[in-house]
């Protein structure tokens, strides 16, 4: 296969692993900074350039998107460029932007049923003690809805601190979440990698001292973890709901079962490999491979249906 992976950096491990992945199964792999890429919107023969040169429908069979919070709406366009040229994306553009919008992807969550935490969301100050009653009150978690890898997130341990931290935020004209905090976590997340229907990988991230956020980017470790059923079934079903088919999903074990903190659509895959031994990389390019193949077999039956629908009225 001829394989496309949109990637700002390809030293970064999670690129260079999918590219070690992709080319030791014997395919063509090419990385490609989607920032640089621009686009020809053509109902006739749309393309994708690429610094020097100009990609058609048949350059590339999948596209592996790892986009970057930061270029989230120009990412997502490249991506929906290639599946406008019918190329095969692992991740598509609407899960993408889902994804990264944690406001919706919780209000998609909760109307399914899917469990996460007490979380409320206003726009003025004078809404501040419905925020913090809405959660059950102090301890509480404040988060900027754009933050990522831990940065914007912030513990207000007293109604005090909170309502300070919600003022400050607002009077910034920044869009906050107030979650309930999960005391019986303990610090600790489930990192649950989902490819396609299955849960492959996941790891036990714990906060370090002094720490409450959990990521291995603030200084958390992780290890090994052996989830339970409901804790698998719930990774799956809130991939499936966002709408992607390789993502990390981050679970809290609460008292009232496993709560979806968020759902990530470009996972870092270090930390995940390190602690549990898989090849993940290889593992979701050997999806990719089914997922194309399938494709190409639901193509060929469709247009032998036609040729012999045709043959019929001649």
């Amino acid at each position: 296969m001829k394989i496309a992976i949109l990637s700002r950096n390809r030293k970064l491990y999670s690129t260079r692993r999918l590219e070690e992945a992709a080319t030791k199964r014997g395919h063509q792999v090419r990385v490609l900074d989607h920032i640089h890429c621009y686009m020809d919107i053509s109902s006739e023969r749309p393309s994708i350039h690429y610094r020097d040169e100009e990609f058609f429908p048949d350059d590339f069979d999948v596209v592996i998107p790892r986009i970057g919070a930061s270029v989230t709406f120009y990412g997502a366009a490249v991506v929906r460029q290639f599946e406008a040229m019918q190329t095969y994306c692992v991740n598509g553009s609407v899960a993408i932007t889902r994804s990264r919008d944690k406001l919706r992807s919780l209000q998609m969550l909760a109307q399914r049923g899917v469990g996460i935490p007490n979380t409320a969301f206003a726009n003025s100050p004078d809404d501040i003690d419905g925020l913090i009653r809405e959660v059950g009150g102090a301890p509480l978690v404040i988060k900027l809805l754009e933050g990522t890898q831990g940065l914007g997130v912030v513990l207000a341990e007293t109604k005090k601190a909170a309502e300070s931290v919600i003022q400050g935020f607002m009077g910034l004209s920044a869009n906050i979440l107030v979650q309930e905090f999960i005391k019986e976590a303990g610090g600790s997340d489930l990192r649950c990698f989902v490819v396609g229907d299955k849960v492959i990988a996941a790891m036990q991230r714990t906060a370090a001292e002094g720490e409450f956020r959990s990521n291995l980017h603030r200084g958390g470790t992780a290890e090994l973890v052996k989830l339970t059923p409901k804790e698998r079934q719930t990774a799956v079903t809130a991939a499936k709901i966002v709408g992607l088919t390789v993502a990390g999903v981050d679970l809290l074990r609460s008292s009232r079962g496993p709560m979806v903190m968020e759902v990530n659509s470009s996972p870092g895959l270090k930390g995940i490999e390190e602690s549990t031994g898989k090849d993940v990389a290889g593992l979701i390019v050997e999806y990719a491979e089914k997922q194309v193949e399938r494709e190409t077999a639901r193509h060929t039956k469709s247009r032998a249906r036609k040729t012999k629908s045709k043959a019929r009225k001649t």
